[in-house]
């Protein structure tokens, strides 16, 4: 059997697929696959890029490393790499939009963290982070689209008291806020909008289910918010008006 093909029916192996599952993947008939994985036919080149954006293996390794030789499963060191990272290299997971909903049910399954991309960006050491794409205009000057590079942190203790975060809480989903701790009490925190326009709202630390620390926002040439001096007054009003009201609720 050519390498290619010993290849492909280990990669589907390996997710526990059925041929017709992986080729609907593919968006290619059942008994094509099986002509490939038979080595009836070889895979067109529009099959092998699907495979190698899919499992995140470059085509030459398609065409010569027999993934199946090494003591270690390929696609069980890819997982390790991607979930936990590693002291000396960097893994970014990217969560879009898109994927938002399934990040709630999936954040702590290996395989919806492996189907998502990742990239690497140089500013940032080693390590293992998550950059969440946001939507809407809560944390402006910060605009919807924009994507939040962040790193994990473990709970309440490592929080810094008005940084900027990615709470993930089944009753909110996935939002970018700065975060305020009481100083009274462990068991809840405040989210609070850089656009004083949206009120703070208290989070009860029980309902969340990760938290991220923002290290970088990434956004797109031109996409800069503009305000006007009318606006930024108002803000300012009302940015005022909320850290009178945050005072009150860290005393209590």
């Amino acid at each position: 059997m050519s390498t290619v093909c010993r290849n492909l029916k280990y990669l589907r192996k390996q997710k526990g697929w059925t041929q017709q599952e992986f080729a609907d993947r593919l968006s290619i008939k059942r008994s094509l696959l099986g002509a490939y994985e038979e080595e009836r036919a070889e895979p067109r080149t529009e099959v092998l890029e699907q495979v190698s954006d899919m499992f995140r293996v470059s085509i030459d390794d398609l065409l010569r490393r027999d993934l199946s030789s090494s003591k270690e499963s390929f696609l069980e060191r890819r997982r390790q790499q991607k979930m936990g990272g590693s002291k000396d290299r960097q893994n970014v997971v990217f969560v879009p939009v898109k994927a938002a909903a399934g990040y709630l049910a999936g954040f702590n399954d290996d395989e919806f963290i492996e189907e998502l991309n990742t990239f690497t960006l140089p500013m940032l050491g080693a390590g293992s982070y998550r950059a969440f794409e946001i939507a809407g205009d809560s944390m402006l000057p910060t605009p919807s689209g924009s994507v939040v590079v962040c790193h994990k942190v473990d709970g309440w203790e490592d929080i810094r008291n008005n940084e900027a975060y990615i709470v993930v809480t089944n009753r909110e989903g996935i939002v970018y806020k700065r975060v305020v701790k009481s100083n009274r009490s462990k068991s809840k925190v405040t989210l609070v909008s850089d656009n004083p326009q949206y009120d703070p709202y208290p989070v009860n630390m029980e309902e969340v289910l990760e938290i991220w620390q923002a290290d970088a926002v990434i956004q797109k040439m031109g996409q800069q918010h503009r305000l006007s001096v009318n606006h930024l007054a108002g803000m300012v009003s009302q940015l005022q008006d909320q850290v009178s009201m945050l005072k009150k609720q860290m005393k209590n």
